[in-house]
């Protein structure tokens, strides 16, 4: 059973009044929304995961009209997080360099310097493997979810499933 805190929860017939221009039910689906966006966003984007974050709310705001089944709203938000938080790290890693030079810059293995935590693992992964690990194993998704939210055939959700772990235990135990 959905509790009012879970984003599922939003009833359809309030986003439907936001989707006609009410602006009390738009701030009530935004806020619903908000911390479910925020967790999805973070472990892809990283430092910039507020702005992704952000922007995809922003995103939900212009578009919710175009919205067909209000019912979908959460899967639909998921997608659109997905996409902002991906376009936010590639940029990110575009500015600071590839994340094959980030790795060169890591201290090596045993320097007591180095933290060994999620999050500095996860900054050395490319922006596709953080989406992946985060909705299969932070979401909870299967493979087939995985693909259709990221748009690509399943087949290649596996490979990339499997390459962004074992990387990511590489790094772990570095």
């Amino acid at each position: 059973m959905l509790d009012s805190s879970d984003p599922r929860w939003v009833d359809p017939d309030v986003v439907r009044a936001a989707q006609r221009g009410d602006t009390l039910a738009l701030n009530e689906v935004l806020d619903r929304l908000t911390p479910y966006v925020e967790r999805v966003c973070g472990p892809i984007a990283l430092d910039s995961g507020s702005d992704a974050a952000q922007d995809t709310l922003i995103a939900v705001m212009r578009a919710l009209p175009t919205l067909r089944d209000p019912v979908a709203l959460v899967g639909w938000v998921r997608a659109i997080a997905v996409r902002e938080a991906v376009r936010h790290a590639r940029r990110d890693a575009r500015h600071r360099g590839s994340s094959d030079d980030l790795l060169e810059r890591v201290p090596a293995p045993g320097d007591p310097t180095l933290a060994a935590d999620v999050r500095d693992v996860l900054e050395r992964l490319t922006p596709e493997h953080r989406a992946v690990l985060v909705l299969r194993d932070l979401e909870g998704f299967d493979e087939a979810a995985t693909a259709e939210v990221l748009n690509l055939p399943e087949g290649t959700i596996k490979s990339r499933l499997h390459r962004a772990r074992g990387r990511f235990r590489k790094e772990w135990g570095s």
